[in-house]
């Protein structure tokens, strides 16, 4: 019975079960092929014969632009909605959004009256300590 199952398991293609574990794992459908990625040629324009690090801040509002293996070493201000966010692309940025490098949204923080009165006993804890380790310093003078 296992010799049947493993012999009908070895028929299998595996090209078709791999790219489907590879949309599943990215949880959505990837760009077409014949489409290629996403690459706004004007950035690869202005990026083109420069070096990285002689390079000032290339901005762009383009946040839906992929980043290629050209990009590396760059910085790229990104329009989040109100100002130029500047991203350093890595290696390891390859193939994502510049858009994800730039966060829209601000975030303060969570908490409301809780959280207040945690972070004062917190404050009033460090001067009580600041105040008794001026205090030791002062003895320790004296004697």
């Amino acid at each position: 019975m296992e010799d049947k199952l493993l012999g009908a398991f070895c028929l299998i293609e595996v090209a078709p079960i791999r790219r489907l574990c590879d949309m599943i794992s990215l949880n959505h459908m990837t760009r077409s092929i014949k489409k290629g990625i996403n690459v706004d040629e004007k950035l690869l324009k202005k990026i083109a014969g420069k070096n990285p690090l002689q390079t000032p801040m290339i901005k762009t509002w383009k946040r839906a632009c992929q980043i290629a293996p050209e990009m590396v070493g760059f910085i790229f201000g990104v329009h989040n909605g109100k100002t130029h966010v500047e991203v350093l692309v890595t290696e390891d940025m390859v193939g994502h959004r510049l858009g994800e490098f730039s966060q829209t949204r601000k975030f303060i923080k969570h908490g409301g009256k809780m959280q207040k009165e945690l972070e004062q006993k917190k404050k009033e804890a460090e001067i009580t300590q600041a105040k008794s380790a001026t205090a030791a310093a002062a003895d320790s003078k004296k004697k």
